[in-house]
């Protein structure tokens, strides 16, 4: 289970990362229950080892592109983030004393904690793309516009799966013309 659990993941953000085209130093945030992923309901069943197989499906990805991830905690913490401290300060986002646990602040989140070379807490980002593994809710951690992304991937283990990118807001109504690289 958990080998398939990690394969999904990690195809998953593959095909995240063709379509939001993200950049060196961009921010992808992911909020995973754990829960849903083995099927029971959200915040009742946390687990370290499919945090783990999921941390260690997607880190690795992202690290070697330069992307940072934001790890979202659970409404326990108000959905604090456990980033790099590099990351933190790269985006001037203040730091928030709090070390996340999985029943506070979820396995995920614990688990990025365990094995970021230096954690921190901050209470919100502006991530350029995200996963949300078991409708944690990562909206609020979204840039504007948040775009869906279709992976072929919908469940991970039970948990669904929804994708977003982002892009920047279109203005000018019908007489503007738009960069379509975004």
């Amino acid at each position: 289970m958990l080998e398939q659990i990690k394969s999904d993941t990690a195809r998953a953000l593959l095909e995240l990362l063709e379509v939001a085209r993200l950049k060196e130093k961009d921010i992808l945030v992911v909020g995973c229950s754990t829960s849903e992923v083995a099927g029971h309901r959200i915040g009742t069943f946390s687990s370290t080892e499919i945090a783990e197989s999921i941390f260690s499906a997607i880190y690795p990805i992202l690290k070697g592109k330069g992307i940072y991830l934001a790890a979202q905690c659970c409404e326990h913490l108000n959905r604090a983030l456990i980033l790099e401290e590099e990351a933190a300060e790269y985006y001037r986002y203040p730091a928030v004393n709090v070390v996340p646990y999985p029943k506070a602040g979820g396995a995920f989140s614990t688990v990025a904690y365990q094995k970021f070379i230096r954690p921190v807490a901050v209470e919100a980002i502006q991530a350029r793309a995200g996963m949300d593994i078991g409708d944690t809710l990562i909206g609020m951690h979204l840039m504007p516009v948040a775009v869906p992304v279709r992976v072929s991937i919908k469940a991970i283990g039970q948990a669904n799966l929804v994708c977003a990118r982002t892009r920047r807001k279109l203005i000018g109504g019908q007489r503007a013309q738009y960069d379509d690289r975004d």
